[in-house]
């Protein structure tokens, strides 16, 4: 019978971080209990929501997760801001969208996998700002190839088309992709074709959506393009399509679970975590080694919620680091209105991307910035500004052909440097189980607003005038990409720094913290990768670990 109390690991949350970790721990003959703070549901629920959706909402990725009362989530489109979930304050706001549902953020995902450079986790060596990894990426590269074929990623074969580039002086990819990219859309393809006369190569993204041929017993992608905010179909990966898989090793998922204390004994050894029913009803639960991936809001908030007479600034916390150097991808969106026809969205909606832009010599000045052409389907956008031309009839729909063919969104996605300032607090406000709500205080900082004035968006301009745009709307104000990066922040050091190399938190032998919150770097690619592979190198410490090597 399965132990619904204690296990050799404990693992909160059940994201990609978590069930990634879980499935090498059960691997290795280990017992494993995850605790979900959300309900576990249907990918036919999640559906049926998102066609239920009024149109004005398919572009908001969270409307068809409606948040449970015990385990709130952000949900931009519908919160007043007195009783929105993050509590934000700052230059720039960190308004993240995340998802605690069984299976995390990864419903609502993109898939996007853009792999780290060396140069990347070398940023104050090379160019003088930010911080250096305490790893380097010959020893992240294993890792990376071993995500690639956990998530099933599709990606080129030709080592120009890959990212990292490979050359004469890049360190060797271990593993091919496991499958091969998609095909690009029309836009993509003219996209690529036009930045090209400029200089720029636009190449296929890697992402962990199943190319042409079932992997992982998911199904092909069949280029529905509402891969956010649901891939109905399973085709694309998400965390929720390995529970099962995970149950039937013996894993105990244990959903609507919201732990609230991590509890350590005289010697600071993590001992239990205590959690919330649905009902308000605590319970505790035992283990030899704990792991918090819950994101890097949720972890941050979990360790201060847990502070105690012996770590009275919270758990793993004697840095006073926790919280700090939260990060993301600050973007800016280019609307262009263009002269002739570019038809997005065909296929998914991110399916390649300008990375050589986010490589130079001049992130000694600056930040560099990634450009990708938004693959999402026009028609749920541009119907509002139709209609609010007064056009009825005929005359509407043909407004709305038009304007689906002829516009196109392309995003200037900037890296952030960490920073201590930029920070998660405890709110005074509490939810609807009495725990305090995040607060969050950023700013994305002189070195990222230097390169949107010197560098993103002359380049985009530049891109824009040759796509043929007539008409173009920069968005006023960066927005977060909903990348969570930053606070527990990776190092040597345990004086500035939360975790070492295996994100292991330095102040508890037992306490595992991994994926985005350990990273000390975000580049400009998307993050989850990086995540994954963390969290693949923290597996392997913790069977070592437990094993007594």
């Amino acid at each position: 019978m399965s132990n619904t109390t204690s296990a050799d690991v404990i693992i909160v949350g059940t994201g990609v971080v978590g069930v990634s970790i879980a499935e090498t721990l059960l691997d290795a003959g280990l017992s494993v209990l995850m605790l979900e703070a959300g309900p576990r549901v249907a990918r036919a629920e999640v559906v049926e929501n998102f066609r239920n959706l009024p149109l004005a909402l398919k572009g908001d990725p969270s409307s068809c997760y409606p948040p449970a009362p015990w385990a709130p989530h952000p949900m931009p489109s519908s919160e007043k801001p007195e009783d929105a979930y993050l509590q934000l304050s700052g230059p720039d706001k960190y308004a993240q969208t995340f998802i605690r549902y069984a299976g995390g953020s990864t419903w609502h995902w993109a898939g996007t996998c853009w792999r780290l450079t060396p140069e990347d986790m070398r940023l104050k060596t090379l160019y003088g700002v930010g911080r250096d990894w305490a790893i380097d990426y010959k020893t992240l590269e294993p890792y990376y190839a071993r995500t690639e074929y956990a998530l099933g990623i599709c990606g080129p074969a030709e080592p120009e088309l890959q990212w990292p580039p490979q050359n004469a002086t890049s360190i060797a990819r271990s593993k091919p992709y496991p499958m091969p990219p998609l095909p690009f859309g029309p836009g993509e393809q003219r996209f690529t074709d036009v930045v090209k006369t400029l200089g720029y190569s636009n190449i296929p993204t890697a992402q962990a959506r199943n190319s042409g041929m079932p992997y992982d017993d998911r199904p092909a992608c069949c280029a529905n393009n509402n891969c956010v905010p649901v891939c109905p179909v399973g085709a694309k990966y998400d965390a929720a399509t390995a529970l099962a898989r995970l149950e039937a090793k013996g894993a105990v998922i244990t959903a609507n679970a919201v732990v609230y204390r991590v509890e350590t004994n005289a010697a600071n050894r993590v001992e239990a975590v205590q959690y919330f029913d649905q009902h308000k009803q605590s319970h505790r639960i035992t283990g030899k080694l704990f792991v918090l991936a819950c994101n890097g809001i949720e972890t941050a908030k979990l360790l201060l919620m847990s502070a105690s007479p012996r770590n009275p600034n919270g758990l793993a916390n004697s840095s006073d680091q926790v919280g700090r150097n939260m990060m993301d991808h600050p973007q800016l969106t280019m609307t262009l209105t263009l002269a002739e026809p570019f038809w997005a969205g065909v296929g998914p909606v991110v399916n390649s991307g300008i990375m050589e832009t986010s490589q130079g010599d001049f992130r000694s000045e600056h930040a560099g910035a990634y450009f990708r052409f938004n693959n999402f389907a026009r028609h749920r956008f541009v119907t509002f500004n139709a209609l609010k031309k007064g056009l009825v009839g005929t005359a509407l729909d043909s407004e709305i052909r038009r304007l689906t063919a002829c516009t196109a969104d392309v995003v200037l996605a900037h890296e952030v440097l960490p920073d201590p300032n930029n920070r998660l607090t405890l709110s005074d406000k509490k939810d609807w189980l009495g725990l305090p709500k995040p607060a969050i205080h950023y700013d994305v900082g002189d070195y990222t607003r230097r390169a949107a004035e010197k560098y993103s968006l002359p380049i985009g301009k530049r891109i824009a005038a040759a796509m043929g745009a007539i008409d173009m709307k920069i968005s006023p104000k960066f927005a977060q990409s909903k990348h969570i990066m930053g606070s527990t922040i990776m190092g040597l050091d345990p004086r500035d720094s939360v975790v070492d190399t295996d994100c292991r938190a330095h102040d508890h032998e037992n306490l595992f913290l991994p994926g985005g919150s350990a990273m000390a770097s975000t580049a400009c690619g998307n993050s989850t990768i990086t995540m994954v592979s963390l969290s693949f190198k923290a597996a392997d410490a913790m069977v070592r670990q437990l094993r007594g090597a």
